[in-house]
């Protein structure tokens, strides 16, 4: 049986889960959270070095900006992503303005940015705004 590595939203924890109950609402086993929430994560960089370094479920993160048009008008197409891929991506957001030195790093240098890890390595890359199709149709294209 194959299992996942998945670190608690609210409390950090390492959980391990079995990826027969991925899409069973799997509760954290210190804090008792849902460990896959519908909505995307909210990331600093400590936080979103943790999910690199221990989670396996591949994980896409939003690099984006409260005064940036195209990132707003993006937010509620992302946000519905996130329930729709429950259980098999992990979505998450980092706003770049609040964490200029995480931004820094990845390399952002437009906004919208998402960018796709699998097992803590950056695997695929999209800047600008992405229509709810385009979106799904990236995010299942990561998922083969």
């Amino acid at each position: 049986m194959s299992e996942h590595m998945l670190i608690c939203p609210a409390c950090a924890a390492k959980n391990r889960v079995p990826s027969s109950r991925l899409q069973q609402a799997p509760l954290c086993g210190k804090c008792k959270v849902e460990l896959l929430p519908a909505e995307p994560l909210t990331m600093d960089g400590p936080r979103l070095d943790r999910l690199l370094a221990n989670e396996t479920l591949p994980l896409v993160v939003d690099f984006w900006a409260p005064w940036c048009g195209p990132c707003l008008q993006m937010a509620p197409v992302f946000n519905a992503a996130a329930g729709e891929m429950k259980g098999q991506l992990r979505l998450a957001k980092l706003d770049t303005e609040a964490h200029q030195a995480a931004a820094a790093r990845f390399g952002i240098r437009s906004i919208p940015t998402l960018i796709a890890f699998v097992q803590g390595k950056e695997v695929a890359r999209q800047s600008g705004a992405l229509s709810a199709g385009q979106l799904r149709q990236w995010l299942q294209a990561l998922n083969r």
